[in-house]
């Protein structure tokens, strides 16, 4: 389980198209648990459309949470002022 370092921050970064993929594979299984039970009947290719949409959708999730991520890091590197300028760094582009 990870835990939050010294400075209170998690170790990885919220995923959400991570989480998008575990509820739909939680709710085909609950779909088969219904019917395992009884409680009504669900074909056998029914979890080919669901899986198939909750794919999509994870991915569409962990690509704007990975935007969100880069848009956010950018945010935080352009707005450090601490470093030494361009043409002391060692930068060969600058002449």
């Amino acid at each position: 389980m990870p835990r939050p370092d010294e400075y209170g921050a998690w170790r990885h970064g919220f995923r959400p198209g991570r989480l998008v993929l575990g509820l739909t594979g939680l709710g085909i299984a609950a779909l088969y648990a219904g019917d395992a039970a009884g409680a009504w009947g669900t074909p056998w290719y029914a979890a080919l459309p669901l899986l198939s949409a909750g794919l999509v959708l994870a991915g569409v999730a962990g690509r704007l949470g990975h935007r969100a991520r880069r848009r956010r890091a950018a945010r935080a590197a352009s707005s450090d002022s601490s470093g030494a300028p361009a043409s002391t760094s060692g930068s060969h582009a600058i002449r």
